[in-house]
């Protein structure tokens, strides 16, 4: 008798533990990492809108990040620019950092590509979110491992208290492929980009940069969290066709601090 009501009670364990897979697999939307994370993120983040995992979004990272608090990750969405009938916002997300939501890159008449360094709290998925013009969230993902901690410790100008005669300043410099069909800008901006995790020590990071022409039109556009890394490093791509001396980055942070610098 004991052994015929354990026997049902593994099988009724059994049978609860695929309902649940199940149900995980329906709301994970196929997610390969079946994060337990990932239902509340695309809720909070993407709006219950429509999702599908594609692997056409290429994301690179480190398969282990020595440097929580510099991890460089490079994506690409122009696989699916077309697809989806041009891309409106792409949502940078970290599964497992206490601040999930890294970036919001608004790509206008630059390339769906985008490099830069993120601060990772311990080992997650990462996601590459492009919405579409058709309202469809195209997903790309990647796995990084780490030691953790980054999104809970100062930085190096924080620490020594250099970012008060840094702060805001703009470095620039372009590369020209070889075809001449791709030019690449990169740009640092100087800014402590503190998380607020840390004690006594608020929240003080990048909350917009725009890459914007004489006549005021804009090529491109970034929200920045505070997971980015300190003093962020971003690197875009323009068309042959940009009007590199006459581009400006400006923006400002979430103390209402401003920045404007010519590109060069």
């Amino acid at each position: 008798m004991k052994l015929l009501i354990s026997l049902s009670f593994v099988l009724l364990s059994s049978l609860v533990s695929l309902a649940n897979a199940d149900d995980l697999a329906k709301m994970s939307d196929g997610d390969v990492y079946q994060s337990l994370a990932w239902p509340e993120l695309k809720k909070e983040f993407l709006k219950g809108g429509k999702v599908v995992f594609d692997n056409r979004i290429t994301v690179k990272g480190p398969d282990f990040a020595e440097d929580a608090m510099n991890v460089p990750v490079q994506f690409d969405a122009t696989a699916v620019e077309k697809v989806g009938g041009g891309i409106e916002q792409i949502v940078i997300l970290v599964d497992r950092n206490p601040i999930k939501r890294v970036l919001v890159f608004e790509p206008k008449k630059v390339k769906p590509i985008l490099s830069f360094r993120f601060k990772l709290e311990q080992s997650s998925p990462l996601r590459v979110a492009v919405l579409g013009k058709d309202k469809v969230w195209r997903v790309g993902t990647t796995w990084v491992e780490a030691a953790g901690g980054g999104c809970t410790v100062s930085g190096a100008t924080r620490n020594d208290g250099s970012w008060v005669k840094t702060l805001n300043e703009v470095s620039t410099r372009y590369f020209v492929s070889q075809s001449g069909d791709n030019i690449r800008l990169r740009a640092r901006v100087m800014h402590p980009m503190d998380t607020g995790l840390v004690a006594g020590i608020p929240s003080f990071h990048l909350e917009d940069l725009e890459l914007i022409d004489a006549k005021n039109e804009v090529w491109m556009r970034l929200q920045t969290f505070e997971p980015v890394s300190e003093n962020p490093l971003f690197s875009f791509d323009l068309p042959a066709n940009a009007p590199v001396e006459r581009l400006r980055l400006i923006g400002r942070d979430n103390n209402g601090n401003k920045l404007d610098s010519q590109v060069r």
